[in-house]
């Protein structure tokens, strides 16, 4: 693991040690416990139809290069 990394979490742990806002504390504990939902689960069923049609058609060599689609696109990009 990047040493900065294990720095910047050492960094973390001693402030979050140290502080007594709970209002902060409970704003945390929300943005920890969002990161642990699945997005999958947050998103329509119509957003997870199009992801497992994109997956399929990828699964099924139903692909399109970017370089062709920035060509086919080019005169609106």
């Amino acid at each position: 693991m990047d040493l900065s990394l294990e720095n910047k979490k050492i960094e973390l742990i001693q402030w979050l040690s140290t502080l007594n806002d709970t209002s902060l504390i409970d704003k945390l504990m929300k943005l920890r416990e969002k990161e642990k939902n699945d997005w999958w689960n947050e998103i329509s069923a119509s957003e997870k139809e199009s992801i497992e049609k994109g997956i399929q058609d990828a699964d099924n060599g139903n692909l399109t290069s970017h370089s062709n689609v920035k060509e086919i696109y080019e005169k609106w990009l």
